[in-house]
């Protein structure tokens, strides 16, 4: 929280677990049934949603550029630019732990290409390349 800007019921990273400067980050997402999504998504059956779990990855990546930039923090946002080759390949329940590993593709001046993934244990649950920029808040 003393990072990132997003706070409930938007804020998807409980922990990080681990931070290679430049590199990689790993984080936990706990996912529980009294997240407020679960109401409509699906009442019967609950599935987190495929655009919250590309969020995570893309919050624990924002964590690692803002660190790694040694942004004002007060100041500075992550922009969210770009998603390639998405993949859900099994459904994220409640109960679920989430461990979202992001590794740094390439940096360019402002702009990060990461690759996330997404654990429920050894399962492999999505995969993205996520595109980021580094701004300023309005």
């Amino acid at each position: 929280m003393r990072i990132l800007p997003h706070r409930y019921p938007f804020l998807l990273i409980d922990r990080v677990l681990e931070v290679d400067p430049d590199k990689r980050i790993v984080a936990l997402k706990n996912v529980t049934i009294n997240e407020p999504f679960f109401n409509g998504h699906f009442p019967a059956a609950p599935v987190m949603p495929g655009v919250l779990t590309i969020e995570s990855m893309a919050q624990a990546g924002a964590i690692l550029g803002l660190l790694e930039k040694n942004a004002d923090l007060g100041k500075t946002l992550v922009y969210f630019l770009g998603i390639d080759e998405a993949k859900f390949r099994r459904p994220i329940v409640p109960g679920d732990q989430m461990r979202i590993i992001v590794e740094v593709i390439r940096r360019k001046a402002i702009v990060w290409k990461m690759k996330g993934e997404v654990y429920v244990g050894p399962e492999l649950a999505a995969e993205a390349i996520l595109l980021s920029s580094i701004g300023q808040q309005p």
